[in-house]
């Protein structure tokens, strides 16, 4: 069998804990060419998604042992018919929890019944010398952000029960997992009774990981009691990922956005109250329907005052179903125009922030290392180049940071 996996990074804990399953009852994972089933989980989040998805189906059926494509993913729950179409060694399967009974159907393996959550092995978590691993603790969104047709593929918000959610962790503590990563399409939804997220997060750092990281977080969501539970976790990295996607009030209300940007400003005056040092990168969207060029430069000035640590871009691609789809549009090339000029701010605000940076002491997770040294991740989600690392993938290292010749950030082990 073969996996392919589009879109978010739930998409890829999901494909984790569906080869994991197959493999425990005997399948072997293969390259797609030489795979008689190739899984392919799908995004839906634009138009463009699409299109990759159908590209990717099409990519399979022409492997040379013409395997069975098993398809899942959010594409997959809204379009099952238009993927079917596109070949009679198509399955579809928009469930999940089911498709390693339908690929173990396909394989002759005894799959047995399906699991809503495949449990975390240490197979799993060593899979491709992970060092970092994420832990799915919830799906599904209720925002309805007029760009996004995710609520209507995945549904509204669902947890994982806090104690399986801690069971896993401690399952992945156990197989030397250092960084534990959680993550879920809206985790700051994240209800199991009594038991939100700022519990989920006490709760896990209690099992002895040694870092901590949310995936994202949505600005709203950002609560005094959660801020607490962050700045009094000591597992808990500096670093959160908090959507902006414009900077202007008029955007933001198309966008069916839950703050302002004045609202902004004060939750992340706030996180910075509350975890001194803290790393705050995030998205934007360029060329938002009806997105004018004062909206635009609203949105270059609110990013530059407020000083991310890193930026992610995205031009944006109609996505058919969602009111946004109905708006009026910015012309291509705007967007890309609007896209590029960010990015370039977000490049130089990166640097900014690397350079106050140099000279500080760090702890970097080393992931991989070649002849050079080591690379690996910060606490504060920098990238850094171990010159000499003190021990080899999965270890933490204390480095002092430096700028390297060729401009990257690298860490010098301390003594």
């Amino acid at each position: 069998m073969a996996f392919r996996t589009l879109g978010c990074k739930v998409n890829r804990v999901e494909s984790e804990a569906i080869a994991a399953e197959l493999i425990g009852k005997g399948a072997v994972v293969a390259d797609e060419d030489r795979a008689s089933v190739v899984v392919i989980n799908t995004c839906t989040v634009t138009g463009e998604a699409d299109t990759k998805a159908r590209k990717a189906v099409r990519q399979a059926l022409r492997a040379p042992g013409n395997p069975v494509v098993v398809v899942t993913g959010c594409l997959a729950a809204l379009d099952a018919d238009g993927l079917r179409a596109l070949g009679r060694r198509v399955v579809v399967e928009s469930d999940k929890a089911l498709v390693a009974q339908r690929v173990g159907e396909v394989l002759d393996l005894a799959c047995g019944t399906p699991a809503l959550q495949a449990p975390v092995s240490g197979k799993r978590a060593r899979a491709g010398l992970r060092t970092r691993a994420m832990l799915k603790v919830e799906d599904g969104c209720d925002n309805f952000c007029t760009y996004c047709i995710v609520p209507y593929a995945r549904g509204v918000p669902r947890a994982v029960p806090l104690e399986r959610a801690v069971a896993d962790a401690r399952l992945l503590v156990e197989a030397g997992v250092n960084e534990i990563v959680l993550t879920g399409i809206n985790i700051g939804r994240y209800a199991d009774g009594d038991a939100d997220l700022a519990a989920l997060i006490a709760a896990i750092a209690a099992t002895g990981i040694a870092r901590l990281r949310l995936s994202s977080i949505e600005p709203p969501d950002l609560t005094p009691r959660l801020l607490s539970v962050l700045a009094e976790t000591p597992a808990v990295c500096e670093h959160l990922h908090v959507p902006l996607q414009s900077g202007s009030d008029a955007v933001l209300r198309a966008m069916a956005r839950t703050y302002s940007v004045e609202g902004f400003r004060r939750i992340i005056a706030d996180v910075r109250s509350a975890i001194p040092g803290v790393a705050i990168t995030s998205d934007l969207i360029a060329g938002f329907p009806a997105e004018t060029h004062i909206d635009h430069e609203a949105t270059v000035a609110l990013v530059e005052d407020v000083g991310f640590a890193k930026l992610h871009v995205f031009r944006y691609s109609e996505r058919a179903g969602t009111p946004a789809a109905q708006m009026a549009q910015v012309a291509p090339e705007l967007r890309a125009d609007r896209a590029s000029e960010l990015r370039s701010v977000g490049d130089r605000l990166r640097y900014r922030y690397e350079e106050q940076r140099i000279g500080h002491e760090a702890e970097v997770l080393v992931e991989q290392t070649d002849e050079r040294g080591g690379l690996g991740t910060s606490r504060d989600y920098l990238r850094v180049q171990v010159a000499t690392p003190a021990g080899g993938v999965g270890d933490i290292v204390q480095v002092i940071l430096a700028r390297g010749s060729a401009g990257q950030v690298i860490g010098e082990p301390m003594i």
